[in-house]
Parts: structure tokens; sequence; C-alpha cells
């Protein structure tokens, strides 16, 4: 699981925006995944699990409730986007959550980021908005919108 740790932040690090402050750091992300209602899945730039010394090009973390997965965290490296591997991603996730109860999947994200397309497009929609719920690094105040995805 180490590798695959440093196969997240990694990707986390290429990934996020530093100004928008939206990365978790190591600690974080190992405490998630040490309470026991956390999954996570890494893809290689093919769309599969990486090999042994492969790099991950994306990766997913998420926690499950009752009947819901919330998606933590979604990225993907810039050089590997609009390949459809965060759609990979995605139908993981769902597999994934359905196969653990889940009956919906729920995710929340900052007004204007560019990732809205990409869930839209797999059938989320808005559900709530929490206003000024972000704070950057720089304290500017950003809204938040909640997402659901039902699970046939």
């Amino acid at each position: 699981m180490n590798d695959d740790i440093d196969r997240i932040m990694a990707v986390m690090t290429a990934a996020f925006d530093p100004i928008y402050g939206e990365a978790w750091n190591r600690r974080q992300v190992e405490d998630a995944l040490g309470f026991g209602n956390c999954h996570y899945c890494v893809l290689s730039s093919q769309g599969q699990l990486p090999a042994d010394s492969e790099q991950g090009a994306g990766f997913f973390l998420s926690r499950t409730g009752y009947e819901e997965e919330e998606l933590l965290l979604l990225a993907v490296c810039p050089e590997y986007r609009g390949k459809g591997l965060g759609r990979m991603l995605l139908d993981r996730l769902r597999l994934g959550a359905s196969s653990r109860g889940a009956r919906r999947l729920l995710l929340e994200m900052r007004r204007g980021n560019p990732a809205e397309a990409l869930y839209t497009n797999f059938g989320f929609y808005p559900i709530g908005e929490r206003r000024e719920y972000y704070r950057t690094p720089s304290g500017r105040r950003l809204d938040a919108v909640t997402f659901a995805c039902d699970i046939a």
C-alpha cells in the first residue's frame, strides 16, 4: 500500500493547483485509509493498475457510508487528461461502491472546478450548495457545490 500512497501523492502534487489548497498531505491520506471505510484506486497512464515500478496517472479516494459512497478526491495528472482516465476511475468507483451496498455517489467541489464537466457527463447532478465553504491559502472564500449520482 505504501507504493500506492506514493503514487497518490505524486499524482496529487501534479494535478492540484496550489492556489486552491485542495491537495491533502500524506498523513491525511494515510489516516483516511486507516479508518477501514475508505477506498482508493490508482491507475497507470494505460488505465490499468500500475505494475511494481510504474507510476500512477490518476486516482480516487472515497468513503463508504450507509447506502452512499462519497468521492473525497479524484485526480488525473495534467498530461493524461482528456484520455478517458477520469471516466475509468469513476466507473471503478461506481462498481466498487455498488458492491459495498451504495445506492448513490456523492461529491463536493468548489464552484467553477473544471472537473464539473466530467462529473455531469457521468451522471452527477447538483443537490446543494455551501456558500463560502472553502478557504484558499490566500484567505479567499469559495462556494462548494454538492453533487449526487444514482447507482442503477
